[in-house]
């Protein structure tokens, strides 16, 4: 049974180290009253010091300069009380959670256990998200499936390009819970996005034939846990799904030493399950994929 998902964005000042700073400099230069953005970039508000420039109002929260100077690092932090500021992570018994800061005004990335969940050498995570969805050749009208949401940058986009309808399923919760305290993920509250709680190499199986014009298929590293994600069985799944003559786009990045071997061998399977003009993309390192017209 398909379990939908209901989104809802925790609205709060989100701050970076960058942020912090910005504030600090201009307790520096004794700016009462600034400009600044406190959803990492979406919007600009405004900002006020108090008489003795040791308090800053972020929204209506007053926080210490004191405070300010203690943010470290490059995650994403919240304010959540007057002069209370916790960064967005979880730690589960399993791994490290953290909304990562790429830069102060753009979208974060997620990064579980070291691994980053987007590209950022060179490019956004906003960036790369647009890059996948253009592959995918997302068009006004389409429905798409998003096999694994993350932030939901990929559903996100894929509405803004003008799918009707986009279904993107996470299996993870503290994933799920983590994209609700982010502002570039508040547009999955809109509708049309459709949001399923589970595995997706199950879920799929709940899903009907010939029924969505695109795939995007961006799963974690292949490891022992996820090789399911890249097997032939899971392909056939998908091929399942995807309406005659629909697209699929499959992240697969660049895998290590072996990564021709790698991306052969998903490209092969692909092949062997239904799907024909399979071609990798360089500049989105992942292979477009066709599905037979019958």
């Amino acid at each position: 049974m398909i379990e939908v998902y209901e989104y809802s964005y925790i609205d709060r000042p989100r701050l970076t180290r960058t942020h912090a700073q910005l504030i600090l400099d201009h307790a520096v230069r004794r700016i009462k009253e600034f400009t600044i953005s406190l959803d990492l970039g979406l919007t600009k508000s405004k900002a006020y010091f108090d008489g003795n420039f040791k308090y800053v109002l972020l929204n209506n929260y007053w926080i210490s300069i004191d405070l300010l100077k203690e943010l470290k690092g490059n995650a994403v932090y919240e304010v959540v009380d007057n002069d209370k500021i916790v960064a967005v992570t979880r730690r589960t018994p399993t791994g490290f959670y953290k909304l990562m800061a790429v830069n102060g005004d753009t979208a974060p990335t997620l990064e579980i256990n070291g691994i980053h969940m987007h590209r950022i050498k060179d490019i956004t995570p906003w960036e790369d998200s647009k890059l996948k969805v253009k592959a995918a050749r997302v068009r006004r009208g389409c429905r798409v499936l998003d096999t694994c949401m993350g932030l939901g940058y990929t559903a996100i986009l894929s509405l803004l390009r003008g799918a009707t309808e986009v279904y993107t399923v996470e299996i993870d919760e503290v994933v799920l819970e983590i994209s609700q305290h982010n502002p570039w993920s508040r547009i999955l509250e809109r509708r049309g996005i459709i949001i399923i709680k589970g595995d997706i190499f199950k879920v799929i199986d709940e899903l009907p034939n010939n029924y969505f014009h695109t795939i995007i298929h961006d799963p974690p590293r292949f490891t022992s846990t996820s090789g399911d994600l890249y097997s032939e069985e899971f392909y056939r799944k998908l091929c399942r799904v995807l309406r005659p003559r629909g697209t699929l786009f499959h992240y697969t990045g660049e895998p290590g030493k072996h990564r021709i071997r790698f991306v052969k061998g998903v490209m092969e399977r692909l092949r062997k399950a239904g799907f024909y003009h399979v071609k990798w993309i360089n500049g989105v390192k992942g292979v477009i994929a066709y599905k037979l017209e019958w």
